[in-house]
């Protein structure tokens, strides 16, 4: 305590500030729920672009006991294009006219390995093309982490680990197109 100060000054000016290690643990807790926070909405990025891409890639993936064959392109409309398919496994059989989505990686008059999926007439893609394809979510999904975990976790370099990795799928599923 200064000599010039009152003691009702000082004991009033404690109060007001609390104690450092009352401040230290609030702070602490905050961090913590902070970390917490931006640690889940990273897991949860990362379990949706696993999700999104699962759907088409346990087709391709898994195709023990599924039709696989190739599609010749023939028709185009907005969201799908279709075309004739020819087994190429054993107990596959041919089709006049099957479906597959129409991204940047289908053109019409070309010919694809695909694989029929269950229970219909729509295809996907199968092989290398067919296989990163069906990350792309996950590809993005890295790529959105990547910022969560650099910039609300404080881990740089596992933010620059993700986004790398997020870069190099979505680069290599661009090639194989």
């Amino acid at each position: 305590m200064i000599p010039a100060m009152p003691a009702t000054a000082a004991s009033s000016h404690r109060r007001k500030g609390g104690s450092p290690s009352a401040r230290q643990a609030s702070v602490a807790t905050l961090r913590f729920g902070r970390l917490a926070a931006m640690g889940v909405v990273a897991v949860l990025i990362l379990l949706a672009g696993v999700w999104g891409s699962w759907g088409t890639a346990q087709q391709v993936m898994l195709t023990k006991g599924r039709e696989r064959g190739t599609v010749e392109v023939t028709r185009c409309g907005e969201e799908t294009c279709s075309g004739p398919y020819t087994p190429l496994s054993a107990g596959s059989t041919a089709r006049a006219r099957v479906v597959i989505e129409r991204s940047v990686a289908v053109e019409k008059g070309r010919t694809y390995t695909v694989v029929v999926k269950p229970d219909g007439d729509e295809v996907v893609r199968s092989g290398p093309a067919g296989v990163l394809y069906a990350w792309v979510p996950l590809g993005g999904a890295l790529l959105l982490a990547s910022v969560v975990v650099a910039g609300g976790l404080g881990r740089a370099r596992v933010g620059w680990v993700l986004a790398g990795s997020g870069v190099a799928l979505l680069t290599a599923a661009f090639v194989m197109i």
